[in-house]
C-alpha cells in the first residue's frame, strides 16, 4: 500500500527550487520505504531512496540508490510522474 502523501513530499520539495537546509525525508507507514532529500550547491537535490522490508526478519536486507536532479522543473515532473504512476491518472 502507497501512502499518497510521497506525493505531497516531492512537491513541496519542487516548490522549494531555491534550496533548504539539512535533510528532508519521507517513509511508509511501515518504514519499509524511506526517501532522504538534501539541496546541494548548484540547485541539485540528492535523493536517497532506501528499501528494508521485513525489518524485523532474521536475515533481512536492505538497498539504497541516490539519485541527483536539478530543482525546480525536474523535481517538479518527477513529482507529477509519481502522482500520475500512484493514482492511476494519465498525463
Amino acid at each position: 500500500m502507497w501512502d499518497s502523501d510521497l506525493t505531497t513530499f516531492l512537491e513541496e520539495l519542487a516548490a522549494e527550487y531555491r534550496g533548504w537546509g539539512g535533510e528532508r525525508s519521507w517513509q511508509t507507514n511501515d518504514r519499509d520505504l524511506t526517501l532522504s532529500a538534501v539541496f546541494r550547491s548548484g540547485g541539485h537535490v540528492g535523493l536517497t531512496w532506501s528499501l528494508r522490508p521485513w525489518p524485523q526478519a532474521v536475515g533481512g536486507w536492505g538497498a539504497s540508490v541516490t539519485t541527483w536532479l536539478e530543482a525546480g522543473e525536474q523535481m517538479a515532473s518527477l513529482a507529477a510522474d509519481v502522482r500520475h504512476f500512484l493514482t492511476g491518472e494519465q498525463p
